[in-house]
Order: structure tokens, then sequence, then C-alpha cells
């Protein structure tokens, strides 16, 4: 009974979005594939891809901090999370785009000495790699517990016994460690990528007006006055990108969970058997 009352408000749903003339079809099927908004679309793929890359990188270097033993190195880290998960993504976006308002020169040398190296960042035109900074850095933050919680997933004893074979850190960690971590860090690194996906839509804060979101509804859906239809290309070409991103996720888990399996072991199934017979005595 539930099913079909759900199929059938769906149904409803979706006939009179097709009848509404609010929705603009025929303008939405004239710019779906318009030259401009493929190009926004490989845009915001880029910005997601360089984004992550920054994130994952940085990540790793803020999860071994925090797993260091070194004072400064986990208070460093543990401030830097505090403040980029602490402060909204977009207001950070808003900071980098006053970046080279707040910082005109950037100057190399020694101080009250010579300059060695000076750039004028007023002169520049650089709103995608503040764009790829502003987003990587926050995302960075958050892949940095996503590493570390999957590092401390993988029990010690592997590592003591990596160690007793004779293997240096970075072998144990390459080699024991990141692999059975990586079936931790995999899940929650590709929802971070198609969050990262979305979020690239809020660039507008550096200036950045190239991306999808920029493109369609900005431009555009401006400059014709129809924003609906617009909104529902740029929710089209986001869902198809996210789509492939999730086929993507699918395969790396399936690769990372080799060797998983979820049936007991002939131990674990003799030490359930004792169990229930000694809650049946009882």
């Amino acid at each position: 009974m539930g099913a079909a009352l759900i199929i059938a408000a769906t149904a409803l749903f979706l006939y009179g979005a097709a009848t509404n003339d609010a929705y603009r079809w025929s303008v939405y099927r004239k710019y779906l594939f318009d030259q401009r908004l493929l190009e926004g679309a490989w845009n915001t793929l880029q910005l997601t891809i360089y984004s992550m890359v920054l994130a994952i990188l940085l990540g790793i270097v803020l999860a071994v901090m925090r797993l260091s033993p070194n004072p400064v190195f986990r208070s460093v880290s543990w401030v830097f999370l505090w403040i980029f998960r602490g402060t909204p993504v977009y207001v950070q976006l808003v900071f980098w785009g006053l970046f080279p308002t707040i910082y005109k020169n950037l100057q190399l040398g020694i101080p009250f000495g010579p300059t060695f190296f000076e750039l004028n960042l007023q002169a520049l035109s650089i709103p995608f790699l503040l764009a790829v900074i502003g987003l990587g850095l926050n995302e960075g933050a958050y892949m940095a517990e996503i590493i570390r919680a999957g590092i401390s997933s993988v029990p010690e004893g592997q590592s003591e016994a990596s160690t007793a074979l004779g293997m240096s850190w970075g072998m144990t960690m390459r080699r024991t460690v990141l692999p059975q971590a990586m079936r931790v860090i995999i899940p929650p690194t590709g929802n971070e990528i198609i969050s990262m996906l979305k979020t690239t839509s809020l660039v507008t804060a550096v200036p950045y007006s190239y991306d999808l979101y920029g493109i369609a509804v900005r431009d555009i859906g401006g400059r014709i006055f129809e924003p609906v239809p617009m909104l529902m290309v740029a929710a089209t070409w986001y869902l198809v990108v996210t789509s492939v991103l999730m086929v993507g996720q699918f395969y790396l888990e399936r690769y990372f969970s080799r060797g998983a399996s979820r049936k007991l072991t002939t131990k674990q199934l003799e030490a359930l058997a004792k169990a229930q017979a000694g809650t049946g005595g009882m």
C-alpha cells in the first residue's frame, strides 16, 4: 500500500512538472548542450579535481601531524582543523577573493635588507587559483580526519609485525597500514569528492564565474531572464557528473575491499557456538 502511494505521488509530481509552463522546458532543451555550459561543466570538474588533490595531500600531512608524538606538530594540526572546520567555506572563499587586496605585494628577501623576489598580486588574474586554494584548504581539514581515522583503524599489531620483519616505517605504511586503511578512507573520500563538486558553486565569492553554476544561472539565466530552466540545466549536469563519480567510487571500494570477508572464521564460529551453549545452559 505504501509503495503504491509513493509511486502514485511520484507520477503525479512528474506529470505536473512536465505540464507546468513555469519550467520552460523548451528553454531547457535549447540550452542543455550549449557549448558554454559544457565548458562550465569542464571548469567545475577541474576545480573539483585540483581542489581534492590539494586536500588529500594536505590531509595526509595533517593526519600524520595529528598522530605524531611531537606536541608542536599536534598543536599546529589541531589549530588548522579548528579554524578551517569552524568557519563557513563561503567566508573562507570571500577571504581568498580579497587576498590580492589585503596583500598587494609578496616579497621575499632579508628583513630591512635587499629584496630578492617581488610579486604584484593585484596585477595578476588568478581567481581560478584562489578558488582551488580556498576549496582545497577547507577540504584538507576534513580529509585529515578521514585519513587519521583510517590509519587508526588498523591494529597496532600490524605495524609491529611489519617492523619485526625488518620493514622501515615508510614501507610499513605503504605495504601494511595504508592498504588496510584505504577500506575505511575510500567511502568517505568518495562522498567528499561528490560534495566538493557541488561546493564549487560557491566560488562566485572569489569571484570566479566560469563554473557550471555561474555560466548557467548568473550568465545565461540572468541575460535571458529565465532562471528556472537554467537551474534545471545546471542540476542535470551536476547529476551527470555526480553519477560518473559514484560509479568510480563503487569500483574503488570494490578494489580495496578485496580480501575482506564478512564470514566468520573457524575459531570465531567455535567461540560463538560455546557462547550460545553457555547461554542455553543458563
